[in-house]
């Protein structure tokens, strides 16, 4: 009785992953000049902008790929943590960093400097860190090690169940890891294509019994960051996988499947992917605009006498992120951020008013009054 092949690595062409060239030429084209673009507008900030792009990159890749998977981290946890590491000026009387968040930054760190070549020592110590308790959700997993049972990716509805992957035997992973291994250290494909292959080669063996998709998108910036330079650091590619979560998870079961996929073609899988590059690069771009403006504020701010408070204020709203203060300003934020009385809170904002510094939201009124930077 034959065996009916539903899954990618029971193809007779696996591992190797099809796809048109042609159809790829425009997109590499144009994520290749973006990554010039980016590269040329790094090379116009300042140092300490630079650090800035680079902190806020790394915050949000540990965010967000952690919440992809579901895990949602304390963003003033992972900043500390990636304070630490990055900036010399990071002020550890107010460090709220946790071992936890500290050994995520590391694993960014080491796929992102580390060019050297990889290894399954070097993989299992990544998911040491993604699981330095040895538990995942309450239940016992094996860590630093392959996964020892069969692994399947199921949803349910009620009674129902629903298999979107069924991966390869463990008996066989350590086979597939050393080819996979092997493509990622010596490959000379495209840069790109290079990155999107390590990770859906990956999340096919689906060698761990969790943390699987972290370590695929770790590798696919590994892959970047060796072959790129200093491209990838900038940019944050969970981000742009995060924002098509739905996206990201159908095009995997679909180009997994041989059900969708009989062609054995992995091009939608690799225009996705690449996409979702060019898409984080142009997030990029756009941040370096926002740094750009932060710096222009604060050379304007350094024009007027402003008191500890409001420098602290200022500094804190712009530390967070002009897109991530929620709210904007208040009275009551003032005087909570700077425990000073609602009088002195009204005088200062006033001050920051006249200056230029801050303006109302408009349509807040009242009680309701909001400020936000004036950055324009």
């Amino acid at each position: 009785m034959e065996i009916v092949k539903k899954w990618i690595w029971q193809h007779d062409e696996y591992p190797r992953f099809n796809y048109e060239q042609s159809s790829l030429s425009l997109l590499l084209s144009e994520v290749s000049r973006n990554t010039g673009r980016l590269e040329g507008a790094v090379y116009g900030l300042n140092d300490k902008s630079v650090n800035s792009l680079l902190v806020e990159a790394s915050i949000n890749e540990i965010i967000q790929s952690s919440e992809i998977e579901g895990e949602i981290l304390s963003r003033d946890s992972v900043r500390s943590s990636v304070r630490k590491k990055l900036d010399k000026t990071f002020d550890y009387v107010n460090d709220s960093s946790t071992h936890h968040t500290d050994g995520l930054v590391t694993l960014l760190l080491d796929s992102s400097y580390n060019n050297a070549p990889l290894t399954e020592e070097r993989l299992h110590g990544w998911h040491s860190i993604l699981f330095p308790t040895g538990y995942s959700d309450g239940h016992k997993i094996d860590v630093a090690t392959y996964r020892s049972d069969e692994m399947s990716i199921v949803s349910s509805k009620g009674y129902r169940e629903t298999i979107h992957y069924l991966a390869p035997p463990y008996e066989v992973l350590t086979n597939q890891m050393n080819e996979l291994l092997d493509y990622i250290n010596i490959s000379e494909d495209d840069p790109y294509i290079k990155s999107a292959i390590a990770h859906i080669w990956f999340v096919t063996i689906h060698p761990y019994d969790d943390g699987n998709g972290r370590i695929a998108r770790t590798l696919a910036n590994y892959v970047l960051s060796k072959e790129l330079g200093l491209d990838y650091k900038y940019y944050s590619l969970s981000t742009a996988i995060k924002k098509d979560r739905k996206g990201y998870y159908d095009i995997l079961e679909k180009s997994q499947n041989l059900f969708y996929n009989r062609e054995f073609d992995f091009t939608k899988w690799l225009l996705w992917h690449t996409h979702i590059i060019n898409s984080a690069i142009e997030s990029s771009l756009e941040q370096i605009k926002i740094i750009a403006k932060k710096t222009k504020f604060w050379d304007k701010a350094r024009e007027y006498p402003l008191n500890a408070r409001q420098l602290k204020v200022l500094n804190k709203i712009l530390d967070k992120g002009i897109e991530n203060f929620e709210g904007g300003l208040s009275t009551k934020k003032y005087v909570s951020m700077t425990n000073s009385s609602i009088a002195t809170a009204k005088r200062d904002i006033t001050g920051l008013i006249d200056f230029g510094l801050i303006k109302r939201v408009k349509n807040s009124a009242g009680r309701n009054i909001r400020y936000i930077l004036s950055v324009d």
